[in-house]
């Protein structure tokens, strides 16, 4: 038994950028479930997140486009465009094989009728 939420939704692929598009990504995805975090990051970047392996996300363009923050146990790597600034993912600091997915960031994406869990982040030490 699995505690991950099970999707009937097929695999697709979904091309994403950044506001400017110096930042180019592709990910393939089910979308299981979509997650808000209470982080004092995630709080302050309002972004709806999809969890994808790192084996389903791929960087197309736009690597020196890109800068990292990190904070507090500096596990997460959350990445910006040093352009326009937008967060488009970042690498999940419970599950480093994963990443977090901007679904805002994602071109024809419509989160409507997807399960938004709401992960505690700022609870985490």
């Amino acid at each position: 038994m699995t505690d991950k939420p099970m999707s009937n939704r097929p695999m697709q692929k979904f091309h994403g950028s950044c506001h400017c598009g110096a930042v180019q990504f592709e990910i393939e995805t089910d979308f299981p479930e979509l997650t808000q975090c209470d982080c004092s990051i995630c709080r302050r970047k309002n972004a709806l997140m999809v969890k994808v392996h790192e084996s389903k996300f791929r960087l197309l363009a736009g690597e020196d486009s890109l800068t990292e923050y990190q904070f507090h146990t500096r596990t997460a790597h959350h990445f910006f465009c040093k352009v326009c600034g937008i967060y488009p993912f970042h690498r999940k600091r419970i599950a480093p094989d994963h990443f977090g997915v901007n679904v805002f960031c994602l071109e024809n994406f419509d989160p409507t009728g997807i399960a938004v869990r709401q992960a505690v982040g700022a609870a985490m030490t």
